[in-house]
């Protein structure tokens, strides 16, 4: 049976706990996460310097914002930690070889996104004309 089949013979709550990889596709496609990972396509980084890097695409994250980001994309084998025994502490970000692969994957839709914007602003137009349209007729 297919996870699609699946997922519609039972519940949300049971579709969820079914499909493990709908947490990673959160993380890949979180609003930092996405950032995150095109910054580590470049090369490594610090955490302040990851930080005001993602801050430069769009408004600032926050510490902890951008820490949980890291956890997450961590523990799923995304991001490799590199704290060195030094004072005072230094702690690098990169990516795996799978975070590499999912960067890739993110960075490409990412640009499709910027390509693209134009004809989705003249759906989202088209669309807002039309509901107007019909909200005034009822």
């Amino acid at each position: 049976m297919t996870v699609s089949k699946q997922v519609r013979q039972v519940g949300p709550v049971e579709a969820e706990g079914m499909c493990p990889y709908r947490l990673v596709l959160e993380h890949l496609t979180s609003r930092w996460g996405v950032l995150v990972l095109i910054e580590l396509l470049d090369r490594t980084h610090r955490f302040s310097e990851l930080r005001r890097a993602v801050g430069r695409v769009g408004r600032p994250v926050s510490e902890k914002m951008l820490t949980q980001t890291l956890q997450n994309l961590e523990r799923d084998g995304l991001v490799h930690r590199d704290a060195k025994p030094v004072i005072p502490p230094r702690v690098d970000y990169s990516l795996t070889e799978l975070g590499r692969e999912a960067a890739e994957q993110v960075r490409a839709l990412a640009g499709w996104t910027h390509t693209r914007m134009p004809d989705v602003e003249k759906a989202r137009q088209a669309y807002d004309e039309a509901r107007e349209l019909r909200s005034r007729a009822s």
